[in-house]
């Protein structure tokens, strides 16, 4: 009888031992002072940092969703991980919190070195984009789970706030305004629909070019998320903003009466941000009608902060001196709704 090995078994050691220092360069571009042990250890050391009074640890996991599905069939890998990276740093930013580090964890049934990097390298450039260290993670090899090819990633971010610096919605008031961060189109929701819509429905070729994308419809679909942590943490200083709210599924109406109190509302002028073009080929691809793409997805708004009045042009200024592109989208107005009905649009 043959002697089994665990490579027989489909699990390759030495192809996860040269993925470990394939990804330690792309590690050691995110550090930050508070970071104690290089990668390969068991566990990642953080310290807090200094001078955050009465420090709060905020915390945020995610995934990327169905958009992996489009770097399988384009064999573009090196975005996902920005993505990855996004969708749990700006969650952890909207309560004021400075993201300290990021923890990945990447599962396929057979493991593609080259592939396995070039995902953490962009985990590693979402991490610079966000400011914080890519503090370690977990690289599982799985035979018979995942189909060939395919991989799944989650994440997972750890912040700090000063407790009198956090965000928690107590602040908003009527006659506050909403300021709009602008998408870059999808980020990382509905593309369960989306492809429906475009691939199935509208037999599209993610080669082909659309409307007026300037691109294939892939590369439009693959833009990645973007990082706003950073920059929101920055733009805390002013002492301007209330609340902020992240746009990822469910849409604008669905994630910002999350950062509002009781009475609450907020109504929108669809007209004060540009829609991508990418949102309204996926509506005709699918028939889809307005009310189901607002609750779907982003449509050109990334992120919503309730900033007071008097000091938007300070945030305003702020965002755009760190390359944000954003504008007063609405104002904070009285509601007795509930939920999504929180969020009216002008024009409706």
């Amino acid at each position: 009888m043959a002697r089994l090995t665990y490579r027989d078994a489909g699990v390759d050691i030495d192809a996860g031992d040269s993925l470990v220092e394939r990804i330690r360069p792309h590690v050691r571009t995110t550090p930050r002072p508070e970071v104690l042990a290089d990668v390969g250890g068991f566990a990642g050391l953080c310290r807090l940092p200094m001078g955050v009074r009465d420090p709060v640890l905020v915390s945020g996991t995610d995934g990327v969703g169905t958009k992996l599905k489009l770097a399988f069939m384009t064999g573009v890998h090196d975005t996902v991980g920005i993505d990855l990276v996004a969708m749990c740093a700006n969650d952890v930013a909207t309560v004021g919190a400075d993201c300290l580090f990021f923890l990945d964890y990447f599962a396929t049934g057979k493991l593609e070195v080259g592939v396995a990097e070039r995902v953490i390298a962009g985990i590693a450039d979402g991490c610079r984009r966000a400011g914080c260290t890519l503090l370690g993670g977990e690289t599982a090899e799985m035979p018979g789970m995942y189909a060939q090819g395919e991989y799944d990633l989650a994440g997972f971010c750890v912040g700090v706030v000063g407790r009198d610096e956090m965000l928690d919605g107590a602040k908003v008031k009527v006659g506050d305004v909403a300021i709009g961060a602008f998408s870059s189109g999808l980020h990382s929701n509905g593309y369960s629909l989306a492809r429906r819509a475009l691939l199935d429905e509208a037999k599209y070729s993610l080669d082909a070019h659309v409307g007026g994308l300037g691109r294939s419809l892939g590369e439009a679909l693959l833009e990645p998320t973007i990082v706003y942590a950073r920059t929101l943490h920055r733009a805390m200083s002013s002492g301007q903003i209330h609340a902020m709210a992240h746009i990822t599924g469910g849409g604008i109406a669905g994630n910002v009466p999350r950062v509002l109190p009781d009475g609450i509302g907020v109504a929108l002028d669809p007209r004060r941000w540009p829609r991508p073009e990418l949102f309204d080929i996926i509506q005709r691809a699918g028939n889809i009608e307005e009310a189901e793409m607002r609750r779907t997805f982003n449509l050109g708004l990334g992120m919503v902060l309730v900033v007071e009045a008097a000091g938007a042009d300070t945030v305003l200024r702020e965002l755009a001196a760190n390359g944000l592109s954003a504008a007063i989208v609405g104002e904070v107005v009285p509601s007795d709704a509930v939920d999504d009905a929180r969020v009216t649009f002008l024009g409706d």
